[in-house]
């Protein structure tokens, strides 16, 4: 596969002014739009980060006749600014894999912030992937010697993103691409260099959350993200 798609670089961005999605199924049927080199390709999967990257996933997997799992990631969130993440962790074979922003993470001790503080946030965030893997199907598939479709419904900071890239590339993955309807500039700068190729369909000027680009954004449950796995034979499980 020409990991470029036709691009110059590993990383497309296919702007629209004032691009909004209705939910993230269209998100989704959208981000297949711009993949179509993938349609039906043999050894090809796409993976949502879970929660929100699963119903990405399921309508991008759906319209490209691709198999489709979940990917299980967590943000390392600094306290009293939850959005802004220190690192990620991301379920891998059976593990737990850990990345930092090392900077970043020495700036926020420097600003008062105590190590224990997180600590605590790590170990939260770890208890909740482990409950998480012990319950959510499509998560255990093979992925060696194939290629990979990471779906998430946006990217902020890129954290996890980048904590599902390590994971896939862990266990095998040949190539990994990221998939997203919209992204920051500087996650999706990041991503490009350790991802194959970056496939972004918006990246504004002006980020601020995820969610503001969305008509309808609400939270997903487990009972959501596992239904949508099981309902569409999400196979693989570790």
């Amino acid at each position: 596969m020409d990991c470029r798609l036709g691009s110059a670089t590993n990383y497309v961005e296919v702007e629209q002014m004032g691009m909004r999605f209705k939910d993230r199924a269209e998100a989704g049927r959208r981000l297949a739009e711009g993949l179509p080199q993938l349609r039906e390709r043999p050894d090809t999967i796409v993976l949502g980060l879970a929660r929100g990257g699963v119903p990405v996933a399921a309508a991008a997997a759906a319209e490209l006749y691709l198999p489709f799992g979940a990917v299980l990631v967590r943000k390392l969130g600094i306290p009293g600014r939850d959005e802004t993440a220190f690192g990620a962790l991301a379920w891998s074979q059976g593990d737990v894999l850990r990345i930092v922003n090392r900077p970043l993470k020495e700036l926020v001790l420097a600003h008062g912030i105590s190590q224990s503080a997180l600590d605590a946030v790590e170990a939260h965030e770890r208890a909740e992937l482990i409950r998480r893997a012990n319950r959510y199907p499509g998560i255990g598939h093979d992925l060696r010697g194939k290629t990979v479709v990471l779906a998430d419904d946006g990217l902020a900071t890129g954290a996890t993103m980048r904590a599902a890239v390590e994971a896939v590339r862990s266990g095998g993955a040949s190539t990994v691409i990221a998939a997203v309807p919209v992204a920051s500039l500087e996650a999706s700068t990041s991503l490009a260099r350790v991802c194959d190729f970056v496939m972004a369909l918006h990246t504004p000027g002006k980020f601020h959350a995820v969610g503001a680009f969305y008509d309808r954004f609400e939270q997903l449950s487990d009972a959501d993200v596992v239904g949508q796995l099981e309902g569409a034979g999400a196979s693989g499980r570790k």
